[in-house]
């Protein structure tokens, strides 16, 4: 009879040439992933270690509020772009390499970044990290569903999840101690995933050896150009309205409708594409269509939220870089646990649609809850909400992949994967860039709202501070102006979590119809493995040995005793 395979218990899984060999253990497994979860460290790393050194990193560059979402959300974009790339060059080629590939991808970023003289710089160099943080994030997830069944995914996806949370929370921390170090300023923040890019491709090459199936490839380079276009056009429009042009106006109606067109195009391309970096065809399955769509609402209340942190501390409340990241440590303590604790669970059980839900709940809840933030809110009260909407990330994350990697066979795993995660980066590009265009306006309406609170004489350094275009520097401004400036910061940020609730209550309704599917056992080597067999036998006729072995038991099952020295397969083969 057949088993179900376990991590740490041998079982039949692929060679490169789809015949049966022994399944890794959980040692192996905790070996091969060691690796993958460096590099998947360094690209969170990457987004995370700047976020409380970038009101520092754009006042010294000279840019302002649009400057300080772009470094944000073209990274994001890159990321949005290159995953369903990644997903699909790993249906075909060595995952190690293309790993490897992301992982030099993104130390040249770094790089360009740590040594840009201006925004523009900046933001061109972000995207080349993005381009190797969308590979190493979607290839992560790829690799464990290669390895390892959905049913023991939890368990392993939680080890995703921890490092997530140890590279976010590590992240602003070492960002801000090291942007308030003397002797190395903001620039080491953008060079310090170096060392662990480099080791992470050195673990790599001795611990993650994975059967390659060579198949010939056709990148779909007009989907890639057209989805970015299209995207970039809509996030364009974002950023410059009611500051550039009126939300109504003739550029609006522009952008917006050649937004729509470049969109229709990509759909039209993927139709036509033998290998579409989206297909088309895997938003038939309903749970993956409805993965997708809740993963996008979660991207924008997830990134959102956590861009927006170190503003509040380091503008609405005048904290230091260092403290910024401390002040983040419930929000990431939330996440840690849930991702793991949650993972742990659900592979024990098997059951993953109630923490969807759950997670759906606490995010929806923490964001509403932040949005009473003022300038002076008690730590505790923003503490206990942070962690709310830690412990909804956790629970969702990695759950919505793992649901869309439950229905797909193995030659779909890498492009299923990689659309999840793409509509979860899309949904953070989308959610920052207009979030970030909604606080400006927003700050700018408590300012003038009011600055008539101030005395004469202040009121003209408030304008300046205000009016500059530039992100202020609390420390440089007189004690009225910097109160006044907190508090329309602290109420514009509030407003920022209140308008990203609703997104969340949206991906917690979809979550409703997502249809609970039982885990399966097998990873996606050993299903591959099966179908290779599979294929084996329609050609040549011959039995798979687990039907043999199944047919041999029905047979002995039914024999009556005086059948003993008859075997039935005798005649159906002779």
């Amino acid at each position: 009879m057949s088993s179900t395979p376990q991590a740490g218990v041998r079982a039949s899984s692929p060679s490169a040439a789809g015949t049966p060999q022994e399944s890794m253990t959980h040692a192996q497994i905790m070996r091969a992933l060691s690796g993958l979860l460096l590099g998947l460290f360094c690209a969170i790393l990457s987004s995370t270690v700047v976020t409380n050194a970038l009101p520092k990193i754009i006042n010294d560059l000279g840019g302002g509020q649009s400057a300080y979402t772009w470094v944000v959300t073209s990274s994001l974009l890159a990321v949005t772009a290159s995953t369903p790339l990644w997903g699909k060059l790993a249906d075909q080629f060595s995952k190690k390499v293309l790993v490897q590939s992301a992982l030099i991808v993104y130390v040249l970023g770094s790089l360009v970044a740590g040594l840009a003289p201006n925004p523009a710089t900046l933001i061109t160099a972000r995207v080349i990290q993005g381009l190797g943080g969308g590979g190493l994030s979607a290839l992560a997830q790829v690799v464990l569903a290669a390895m390892i069944s959905p049913r023991e995914r939890g368990r392993y996806s939680g080890y995703l999840g921890a490092t997530f949370a140890v590279a976010t929370v590590g992240g602003p921390l070492l960002g801000g101690v090291i942007t308030d170090t003397s002797w190395l300023g903001w620039r080491w923040c953008l060079f310090v995933g170096i060392p662990f890019a480099v080791v992470a491709l050195i673990v790599l090459q001795r611990t993650l050896n994975l059967p390659v199936v060579r198949r010939k490839v056709k990148v779909d380079w007009a989907g890639a150009f057209f989805v970015t276009a299209a995207v970039c056009t809509l996030l364009i429009w974002v950023t410059f309205a009611d500051d550039k042009y009126d939300w109504l106006s003739w550029q609006t109606y522009t952008l917006v409708g050649l937004s729509a067109v470049l969109t229709l195009v990509f759909l039209f391309v993927e139709t036509k594409a033998a290998e579409p970096i989206i297909p088309l065809r895997l938003f038939r399955n309903p749970t993956i269509a409805l993965a997708s769509v809740a993963s996008l609402f979660v991207g924008i209340a997830l990134f959102a939220g956590t861009v927006f942190f170190s503003q509040y501390f380091q503008l609405a409340r005048g904290d230091s870089p260092t403290k910024s990241g401390l002040m983040t440590i419930p929000f990431i303590a939330g996440l840690f646990l849930s991702s793991t604790f949650s993972g742990r669970i659900i592979t024990r059980t098997g059951k993953w649609k109630g923490w969807l839900l759950a997670g759906g709940v606490l995010l929806t809840a923490g964001l509403a809850l932040l949005g009473m933030l003022r300038y002076d809110t008690p730590y505790l009260y923003i503490a206990s909400c942070m962690a709310l909407m830690g412990l909804g990330v956790g629970m969702t994350l990695q759950n919505l992949v793992l649901c869309t990697q439950n229905q797909v066979t193995p030659s779909d795993l890498g492009a299923a994967s990689s659309t999840v995660t793409f509509f979860r980066s899309l949904g953070g590009a989308v959610g920052v860039s207009v979030l970030g265009s909604v606080l400006t306006t927003r700050i700018g309406h408590y300012a003038r709202e009011t600055i008539t609170q101030l005395a004469p004489q202040d009121q003209a350094a408030a304008a300046q501070a205000s009016g500059s275009g530039k992100l202020p520097d609390l420390a440089m401004l007189p004690a009225p102006v910097r109160d006044w400036l907190e508090g329309a910061y602290g109420h514009g940020i509030g407003d920022v979590f209140l308008y990203a609730a609703p997104v969340a209550l949206l991906a917690f309704l979809v979550t409703l119809f997502i249809k609970e599917v039982p885990l399966r056992a097998s990873s996606g080597l050993d299903q591959a493995a099966q179908a290779a067999m599979q294929d084996a036998e329609a050609v040549s006729g011959a039995p798979l040995v687990a039907e043999a072995v199944d047919e041999a038991a029905e047979t002995d099952a039914a024999r009556t005793p005086g059948d003993a020295g008859e075997d039935p397969r005798v005649e159906r083969t002779g």
